[in-house]
């Protein structure tokens, strides 16, 4: 893919015994959204956690926009500003406003104090009457959706989403969606690892089907979900889609 955004080569991550990641090669397009899919376990949350260097790779290479970031020694704080993640847990300080958590990274990284910008994506998302409440002030969804705007305060290039709606009731799903239908628009580079599997095939541009620390099976949506080639493919989908 000639100036792919994020380069995955022969990416592998081992703990202890265990090969969770074995031999993984990616390439993702600016503006491109990408979607993991596979049971639990098959590697889709290691995988991301490698690209964000949360995880130190064991072997491989991962290059944005060329340049070689899983080596070591590199400023993981700039590499983690340019590639921001969002978990399934909102991780969100219990003693601070939803303001306040979205801004003490920009403070503390980016030396910001003027709020403006934070408040813009408040109001962007649909969260701007909650910007002086407290966590537990707020529901889950709308702490996601927080947990969102806080990643995007850090202006990154490409968003990491792991399971984000895994922890959610069902009616508040579709509000944290919508969030990424709306970044989808906007042209954000995503890769997201989901069960969600009406979304993935609305939106992204690819799915990659993981299984046993490799990707199995990639394509367009519609060639996956109504197509699959390869057995194991078939098997997972059949089970989560009947």
């Amino acid at each position: 893919m000639p100036g792919a955004k994020l380069v995955l080569r022969d990416v592998r991550k081992s703990f202890g015994a265990q090969e969770v990641l074995r031999g993984i090669d990616m390439q993702i397009a600016a503006g491109e959204m990408v979607c993991l899919i596979g049971a639990s376990g098959s590697g889709k949350s290691t995988l991301l956690r490698c690209i964000n260097q949360l995880e130190p790779i064991d072997d491989g290479t991962v290059l944005l926009d060329g340049e070689d970031i899983s080596e070591p020694g590199r400023d993981l704080a700039a590499i983690r500003q340019r590639i921001g993640i969002v978990f399934q847990s909102y991780n969100l300080f219990p003693h601070m406003t939803a303001l306040e958590n979205v801004m003490l990274a920009p403070r503390r990284v980016l030396g910001q104090t003027d709020t403006a910008a934070a408040e813009r994506l408040f109001q962007q998302f649909g969260l701007d009457a909650h910007m002086s409440k407290y966590p537990d002030q707020l529901s889950g969804g709308q702490q996601q959706r927080v947990a969102i705007v806080r990643a995007l305060a850090m202006q990154p290039e490409i968003m990491l989403f792991d399971e984000i709606t895994a922890a959610l009731d069902p009616e508040l799903v579709g509000e944290v969606l919508e969030v990424l239908r709306r970044l989808r628009s906007g042209g954000m580079t995503m890769v997201l690892a989901t069960h969600e599997m009406g979304f993935a095939r609305e939106l992204s541009d690819r799915i990659c089907f993981m299984d046993g620390g490799v990707i199995v099976e990639e394509g367009a949506p519609k060639q996956i979900f109504t197509a699959p080639q390869v057995p194991r493919t078939q098997a997972f989908l059949r089970s989560v889609l009947r």
